[in-house]
């Protein structure tokens, strides 16, 4: 930024961005410092390359104002995007209320008592697509990209290997316990249907026993001890 007594302008130095065979702009604001109408005029040492809108008009006091630079289509680029292009701003005093209309290249004119200022600008290009930084690959010549893609997919059948271990461990497990309970099911079934065969037996010697003495026999005793030992081993396992 740079400014004297009439004008601040914005920025210092104009920076357009250099493609070949394509426009670029910029722009410059303009900021009325004081209490006046200020006229300005926007010149500069290549006119046929450049084109400025608006070229000359007034800031009412407080004020600012935008101007447009366009830089016309180079066919090449110049060595190392160097430019010695430059703007010229000048700027004087003008009667309150004055218009674009009212501007006179005269009003310009450096005299005796009359204050013109003048600021140069200069002309910067810059790349207007900048390359942008590529990753540089390995050793073994595998970018950085691969190089995570390998790492995620590493990982992944690496968990996958893990799960499928712990669900055939979590697998084989409940197998074993469904084995053990179906044998301990299988025996508790045929127990209960050797007690209920007892049962009908020692009915059966009940009866017997009735008609023949009308008593316990011998037999039927030893028959009671030993349902009785049956029963107390198969209340024990299960």
């Amino acid at each position: 930024m740079i400014g004297g007594g009439l004008l601040k302008i914005h920025p210092s130095e104009l920076k357009l961005p250099f493609e070949v065979k394509k426009q670029s702009s910029c722009c410059m604001q303009l900021t009325n410092k004081t209490d006046h109408y200020v006229a300005f005029k926007v010149k500069t040492t290549s006119p046929k390359k450049y084109s400025v809108r608006p070229n000359m008009g007034v800031v009412p006091p407080k004020s600012t104002i935008s101007i447009t630079v366009t830089m016309q289509a180079h066919k090449e680029a110049p060595p190392d995007l160097q430019c010695k292009d430059k703007f010229l701003v000048q700027s004087v005093v003008a009667d309150d209320g004055a218009t674009t209309k009212d501007i006179t290249a005269e009003m310009f004119n450096k005299a005796p008592g009359k204050d013109v200022e003048e600021f140069k600008l200069r002309v910067v290009y810059i790349p207007a697509n900048p390359p942008s930084p590529v990753p540089e690959e390995s050793e073994e010549g595998i970018s950085p990209q691969s190089s995570v893609l390998e790492n995620e997919t590493q990982s992944s059948t690496l968990f996958d290997a893990v799960s499928r271990s712990f669900k055939e461990a979590s697998t084989g497990q409940s197998h074993e316990e469904e084995l053990i309970i179906s044998k301990l099911t299988e025996e508790k079934n045929h127990a209960i249907q050797q007690n209920n065969k007892l049962r009908q037996e020692l009915e059966l010697l009940r009866k017997q026993s009735r008609k023949s003495s009308g008593g316990f026999s011998i037999m039927f005793m030893v028959i009671v001890a030993i349902l009785g030992i049956l029963l107390g081993y198969i209340i024990k396992e299960t």
